[in-house]
């Protein structure tokens, strides 16, 4: 999160340079023109803590769900959300050989031949993950269906529900709870200082990028596509995305058009909001 607000900064702070464009122009109502799409480049690396952290189990938590949970082996891990944060603190955690599947969003070299467990976008598969053999499940409300948890809960595999909100402000909470249910806590403290420690700097670089910048803030909206999914979505407030939005100097478009959460995109509603600047993941454009 912290490298991707970075580079797309830098997409921000030469939005009116001069760069080969491969898709329209638009000058969206602050009058500052953007190019065409570009690309931002950020690290596709997690770099995890070493040694692989030595588990204290059995732990008891409650869950987001407010379930009470006991979790007494993390040698098989699922752990499945929208957007692929779960797996990713897993994996910084340093337990990522302990992961046995992945999620669409999931995409860290090192996991990317995990098999996967999601079909048609974020629908998972209890099929696919029974065949895993779990013995423990981290999700939360960003996937589904539902129902498919509460199978995977009957089927007596501990699943926990984590917190489904994003936030730059509630990273260090979101680690230490992925810490504590699979009994590294001690391991999630440190993982959490350091994380804190580069989202400030980087927060204090972005306010400078912003200073020097001298431009009025960009109208911006996010957007989630899955096309070969047929999956389209305004990520509004709630999201995260309004917190990258901010973040990044940007105006969050969303917040004049009252869209919250995850709103399917109204291609009308979109020309009407009239941005400056779209964001997406590469994934969504293919």
């Amino acid at each position: 999160m912290v490298g991707g607000a970075l580079a797309v900064l830098a997409l921000v702070s030469g939005c009116a340079g001069t760069g080969e464009s491969t898709a329209s122009r638009s000058a969206g109502t602050s009058g500052v023109a953007c190019a065409g799409h570009r690309t931002a480049e950020v690290q596709d690396w997690i770099e995890p803590m070493t040694p692989a952290p030595t588990a204290q189990l059995p732990v008891t938590v409650t869950d987001h769900m407010n379930n009470e949970v006991t979790v007494t082996e993390s040698t098989r891990i699922l752990a499945l959300d929208r957007y692929g944060t779960l797996a990713s603190t897993v994996y910084a955690l340093g337990l990522g050989d302990n992961l046995v599947g992945r999620d669409v969003s999931t995409v860290i070299p090192d996991l990317e031949n995990l098999p996967l467990v999601t079909q048609g976008g974020h629908n998972l598969s209890a099929e696919a993950v029974l065949n895993l053999d779990p013995t423990v499940i981290l999700t939360d409300l960003s996937i589904g269906p539902l129902e498919v948890q509460q199978q995977l809960i009957d089927s007596g595999i501990p699943v926990v529900f984590m917190d489904d909100k994003r936030s730059v402000d509630t990273i260090d909470e979101q680690i230490r709870a992925v810490a504590d249910v699979l009994g590294v806590s001690d391991r999630g403290a440190e993982l959490a200082q350091r994380v804190t420690a580069e989202v400030a700097d980087a927060k204090a670089d972005l306010a400078a990028k912003i200073d020097a910048s001298g431009r009025d803030p960009l109208r911006m909206v996010f957007l989630y596509l899955r096309g070969t999914a047929g999956i389209f979505y305004w990520f509004g407030e709630g999201s995260g995305a309004d917190d990258l939005i901010a973040s990044l100097g940007g105006i969050d478009v969303a917040k004049e058009v009252d869209v919250d959460g995850y709103t399917p995109i109204n291609a009308e509603g979109l020309i009407k909001a009239d941005p400056d600047m779209f964001l997406l993941m590469t994934g969504g454009l293919e």
